[in-house]
């Protein structure tokens, strides 16, 4: 009998706001994170970007000095949204007299696309500046991209396998798709899934003006992020992280959990065609969402929305719209919440995620901000202006990265 796996918990912190329920309301009233990066560096190197999505609630806010002294940023939100998530299925922190979920039963799924590069350079930065002596000795656990899973599996006592996916853009939808597997394969009762990613720093800016796919819109930065709008310009660079607690539907309904809905199924491709890239007939898309319905057991027509990786870049939205044409259809209602978060990198399929079981358990898809000319190669029902009223039983997410990763997830009410 296949075992459905149910999503009884939501975490996150987003240039939107520091938990889940703000995140949430800044898409449904049309907010913005985008703004003017406050950054010496951006004199400094004269970078053609200046703007980015930074975290609204800053991890200091959060957590103590002395743990996040011990935590790349990276690890450090990874945390914060593990613990929101945790604490809304309703599951005690574990503690040394009692643990609500058994250890060996209880994994981590976290990824990150880059990890802790704040931390490898500014220690090098120390190196370089004043010595051997200078250099903390917690430099690589702090700059390791298994550092936030490992943070979180730490943090919450996880001992059935810690996974740690690095798929650039892809890496948080990625993490979903392993806690899934690892449920649904019998290695865990319950999974914390997701994707964390903070490096807004002046050679990933630099790096990726270099290949001409951030904005550059530095005088009107809350109109810089535009799926599909014909005036998109390039992606906006943000931090954040979102996780999920995943579950067997039995182990949910034997502690009386609450059920946003299920993942019903996953769908991972890889291009094997450029290192930054998609094929240009949409190939490892289009497969990865058959591939997600496939194992859902659902068909195109069931898909009433589509949250879409949809970027900014002029060549890669036109690209997935034209790949969820052939997979979907055309007659689901699509969103692209990156017009207000900007691009989370390593972060964007988990909080995106979250998105997508939102509309669902709430039968509302939030609008895609700054579309306001929807450029004609897109042939989608795009919604935009204000969000959409639907009453949808199932969803798919897409998110794509460099390297080739394709990676969809079907959702689906309880």
């Amino acid at each position: 009998m296949t075992t459905d796996v149910v999503i009884t918990g939501l975490g996150a912190t987003t240039p939107l706001g520091g938990d889940v329920a703000s995140t949430w309301d800044g898409l449904l009233n049309g907010r913005t994170g985008v703004r003017r990066l406050e950054a010496e560096w951006l004199d400094t190197y004269e970078l053609p970007t200046k703007i980015g999505s930074p975290l609204a609630v800053e991890p200091s806010e959060v957590l103590p000095r002395v743990q996040l002294r011990r935590m790349d940023r990276c690890e450090a939100i990874a945390v914060i949204a593990a613990r929101e998530a945790w604490a809304d299925a309703g599951i005690e922190m574990p503690t040394d007299e009692s643990e609500a979920v058994d250890p060996d039963r209880l994994g981590v799924s976290l990824g990150t696309g880059i990890g802790g590069p704040l931390t490898l350079l500014e220690q090098n930065d120390l190196l370089k500046a004043s010595g051997l002596r200078k250099v903390s000795p917690l430099t690589v656990p702090m700059l390791m991209p298994n550092g936030p899973a490992a943070m979180v599996s730490l943090d919450l006592r996880a001992r059935a396998g810690v996974h740690s996916p690095a798929s650039a853009c892809a890496s948080g939808a990625e993490g979903l798709a392993k806690g899934f597997d690892m449920i649904r394969s019998g290695q865990a009762d319950v999974v914390v899934a997701g994707g964390a990613e903070a490096c807004i720093h002046p050679i990933t800016v630099a790096g990726f003006n270099q290949a001409r796919t951030l904005s550059t819109r530095n005088d009107d930065p809350d109109r810089a992020s535009r799926p599909f709008d014909v005036d998109r310009d390039g992606f906006v660079m943000g931090e954040g992280a979102g996780v999920v607690v995943l579950e067997s539907a039995e182990h949910a309904k034997a502690r009386g959990a609450r059920v946003y809905g299920r993942l019903a199924g996953t769908g991972i491709s890889s291009d094997a065609y450029h290192i930054t890239g998609s094929h240009p007939d949409g190939l490892g898309q289009i497969s990865a969402m058959r591939k997600a319905l496939e194992t859902a057991e659902l068909t195109a027509g069931d898909i009433g929305h589509v949250n879409a990786h949809a970027t900014s870049t002029v060549v890669g939205d036109v690209g997935e719209a034209n790949s969820v044409r052939k997979a979907i259809g055309d007659g689901a209602a699509v969103t692209a919440p990156k017009g207000s978060l900007g691009h989370l990198v390593g972060g964007a399929g988990a909080v995106e995620s979250i998105v997508t079981v939102l509309a669902l358990h709430h039968g509302v898809i939030p609008a895609t901000r700054n579309l306001e000319t929807l450029d004609e190669k897109v042939e989608l029902d795009v919604v935009a202006d204000k969000p959409r009223h639907v009453e949808h039983t199932a969803a798919i997410n897409n998110a794509f990265g460099f390297g080739g990763h394709n990676v969809a997830l079907a959702f689906a009410k309880a």
